[in-house]
């Protein structure tokens, strides 16, 4: 189908652009969760390694066992989503974003915290597969990709919103590590308050449609007509219905087999998102929002500078996010995701040049003269161009890129391989910081900056403006 039938067949007057942009904010409230979820621990990691007596390496997977967590949730969202339907999964994901906050806060030893991080990553990583998705499913192609950027704006107000509640926290208290109210330290407060944000989820998960695909997946080909209609804009209801459901049967049954393939014994597009999956985490920029804190002290920040410089840094990557929602429809995405790499690149070769001349040993280091505001722009100038860039736009590409009938199933692979990369990049930091230095990390995270421009450029296909049914046909060319 052409751009130009898919606008005679859709029509967006208000009520159907407002009605829709509701509920993909409703759906992104999980992609908020996500990003408070994942970014939280920053705060209070110090606090959790002095409490607990944790060795760098311990710390370091106590961070990152959450994102085996997410690998695995990222792994069944897909199949529970096509079974359930994404309404019913998005509910779930909210009730263990909830347990998991309260078990975080009053954990007793660091086992026990790594247990509950775990049930919190299951949380992250079906709402990671399930939001995208289903954005993409219930968004007219047209405006699908500034809505589908909705999911990356949540998750960097997430991430903006745990670490301005990190230091207000850690601000009245005079510290992460004293205690608050009730008896609890300031730390276990700032993991306890992420329940508020996973009712509200929850409660929207239960008021916001099913998805269409997922309808007419089930038979219910009635009250797919009416969403396509009251949210999509459609309005050939009948036509769209047949289109979609001819898309799900130009393959067998969809299951895990439906993936392999003649490129390494897997289908070319799956490599592709796979790819694009696992540098977008390559890049570096969670050691940024996982470790900031404890970076800028490190380097000579003191503790409240520290907390103020996290949040600036999560203040930039909220407001260049509405760069990519208003640009990744007119431009498209390949354009986006080639000049992100760029910007990138400079920054982190800033940053890495700042850090190779860090004075001093152990925890008396310090960047001399004019180099500690070339790491803190370094890094800010990655952070810009991530936020408007690869952060929200390899999102958008990843709901849309597979064909209909895989595409819950191709979309939790992809994603867990972004999981299984962050948990890598997170887990080896700490790790190579403290024995090979910093500039060695940053050099590493600019070479895949590179990389990431290489590959957009030579393997990506452009998918603005295309219909999710087309994407067979579209994702079989390349």
């Amino acid at each position: 189908m052409s751009e130009h039938d898919v606008d005679r067949e859709t029509a967006d007057p208000p009520q159907h652009l407002a009605r829709v942009i509701g509920i993909s904010m409703a759906a992104a409230v999980g992609g908020l969760l996500f990003g408070f979820d994942t970014a939280v621990i920053n705060g209070a990691v110090d606090s959790i390694q002095a409490d607990f007596g944790l060795s760098a390496s311990v710390l370091g997977f106590t961070v990152a066992i959450t994102l085996l967590g997410c690998a695995a949730g990222a792994w069944f969202a897909g199949g529970l989503a096509d079974r359930w339907g994404r309404k019913k999964v998005m509910v779930a994901a909210a009730f263990l974003f909830a347990i998991n906050s309260v078990g975080s806060a009053f954990a007793f030893s660091e086992w026990d915290l790594m247990a509950w991080r775990l049930v919190g990553g299951l949380a992250i990583g079906i709402a990671s597969v399930i939001v995208p998705g289903y954005i993409a499913e219930i968004a007219p192609s047209k405006w699908r990709g500034g809505l589908a950027s909705v999911q990356q704006l949540a998750i960097t107000i997430g991430i903006f919103v745990a670490l301005l509640s990190d230091a207000s926290f850690a601000n009245a208290a005079g510290g992460a590590a004293n205690e608050f109210w009730w008896g609890l330290s300031a730390w276990r407060w700032m993991l306890l308050v992420g329940v508020l944000p996973a009712v509200v989820y929850g409660v929207l998960a239960l008021i916001i449609p099913e998805s269409p695909q997922f309808l007419i997946r089930a038979n219910r080909d009635r009250d797919a007509a009416r969403i396509l209609s009251r949210v999509s804009g459609v309005r050939d209801t009948e036509g769209k219905i047949r289109q979609i459901r001819e898309s799900f049967e130009r393959e067998d049954r969809a299951g895990y087999r439906d993936l392999r393939g003649p490129a390494l014994g897997l289908q070319p597009i799956l490599w592709v998102g796979m790819a694009i999956a696992a540098l977008q985490q390559l890049v570096g920029i969670n050691a940024i929002f996982y470790y900031s804190t404890t970076l800028w002290k490190s380097v000579g920040f003191s503790e409240s500078d520290s907390f103020t410089t996290s949040v600036i840094t999560s203040i930039i990557n909220v407001t260049m996010t509405f760069v990519a929602i208003f640009f990744v429809d007119r431009i498209g995405r390949r354009k986006l995701l080639l000049a992100g790499s760029i910007g990138m690149t400079v920054g982190l070769l800033a940053a890495t040049l700042a850090f190779l001349q860090a004075e001093g040993t152990g925890e008396d280091v310090a960047l001399p003269g004019i180099w500690g505001p070339v790491a803190l722009v370094g890094a800010n100038l990655f952070v810009i161009f991530f936020a408007a860039t690869w952060g929200p736009v390899m999102w958008v590409t990843l709901g849309e890129m597979f064909p209909n009938r895989i595409r819950s199933i191709a979309l939790g692979v992809a994603t867990m391989v972004n999981w299984v990369f962050n948990f890598i990049v997170t887990l080896t930091f700490p790790w190579v910081s403290a024995n090979l230095g910093l500039w060695v990390m940053y050099a590493a995270f600019t070479v895949f900056a590179v990389v990431s421009f290489v590959f957009v450029r030579s393997r990506l296909p452009e998918f603005a403006g295309k219909d999710l049914e087309d994407n067979a046909e579209l994702a079989s060319a390349r």
